[in-house]
């Protein structure tokens, strides 16, 4: 999903007596058919069920509901795991460490990626978010696009009618006293925006913001994901992602699929350390190639969880 790049950038049944054992699911039942975003992780030598809750980067304020079973999740472990710690991210010294990486070879700038009328309409969203022009013209789009959604504090501005579902996850684990981790670094993720053509980026960026400000009309390619986010359909929000119509076209291997993969076994390792919620975009949940079947294929039992 294009509005994706804005940040780039599951009552417990059996707690504490999960069965330990490897789970062999028929080939058919793999890829999970249920909807679902908050879903629980037992067996394959776990002692204690962790849990895996689908989260969306962008939604209305008027629009979040932590889940129940998120929440009960949340009541029973150590330990809340996001695709990037949201500790690193509202970190000063990191912020500033990825500035240096932020900008594009070469003395590209924006004003050479894009039509003037597209230049024109992220100038004045650059404005709007009191972006100066000089420094910020010369960023990654990408990288571009996260400035776009958060404040000083990592989070999105107390004035926008958006927030993300991982600042809102990550002031409830603060407030809990529980820790924090990620699944793959700021500096990994810099990385990934280097294996994508800076045109391509520009596209991206236009994109994600033209839906952002258009997601009233309910037309657009945000309110469509949101829609399938109120319905828990993560295959199809899958589907959408990997649709080059809407989503990430070219590059759905590298943003997707190759990050769903690398992901199992630090997930592994964490949930044997001690119980774990993990927070990633509900897009990378359904599928053959999404996290929910990859663990499923690891041994790992992957249900829908309880809500008490």
């Amino acid at each position: 999903m294009k509005n994706y790049f804005f940040w780039l950038l599951p009552a417990l049944v059996g707690f504490g007596c999960a069965s330990s054992k490897k789970a062999v699911y028929p080939p058919d039942k793999i890829v999970p058919a249920e909807k679902s975003l908050v879903w629980q992780i037992s067996g394959n030598g776990l002692k204690k069920p962790s849990y895996l809750y689908g989260t969306i980067h962008l939604i209305p304020k008027n629009e979040f509901e932590f889940p129940p079973a998120a929440r009960e999740g949340l009541d029973n472990v150590q330990r809340v795991t996001f695709e990037i710690d949201m500790k690193e991210m509202t970190n000063l010294r990191t912020q500033i460490g990825l500035m240096s990486k932020a900008f594009m070879a070469g003395g590209k700038t924006l004003k050479d990626l894009m039509s003037a009328d597209d230049y024109a309409f992220v100038k004045g969203k650059m404005s709007e978010k009191g972006l100066p022009g000089g420094m910020f013209e010369r960023m990654k789009p990408m990288f571009l696009s996260t400035l776009f959604s958060t404040d000083d504090e990592g989070g999105l501005s107390s004035n926008s009618r958006m927030t993300s579902v991982e600042m809102e996850l990550y002031r409830m684990a603060r407030r809990r006293k529980l820790e924090s981790a990620g699944l793959e670094t700021a500096a990994y993720q810099m990385a990934i925006f280097d294996s994508i053509p800076y045109d391509a980026q520009a596209k991206m960026l236009v994109e994600s913001l033209r839906s952002t400000e258009a997601s009233e009309s309910g037309e657009d390619e945000l309110s469509k994901m949101l829609k399938m986010y109120r319905d828990q359909d993560i295959n199809a929000m899958q589907t959408m992602i990997g649709d080059a119509q809407y989503g990430m076209g070219d590059y759905e291997d590298i943003l997707l699929k190759n990050r769903n993969h690398n992901w199992i076994p630090a997930m592994g390792r964490m949930m044997r350390e001690k119980p774990t919620l993990f927070a990633v975009g509900a897009g990378h949940l359904g599928g053959e190639n999404g996290v929910v079947a990859l663990l499923r294929k690891e041994g790992y039992k992957v249900e829908v969880a309880p809500e008490e």
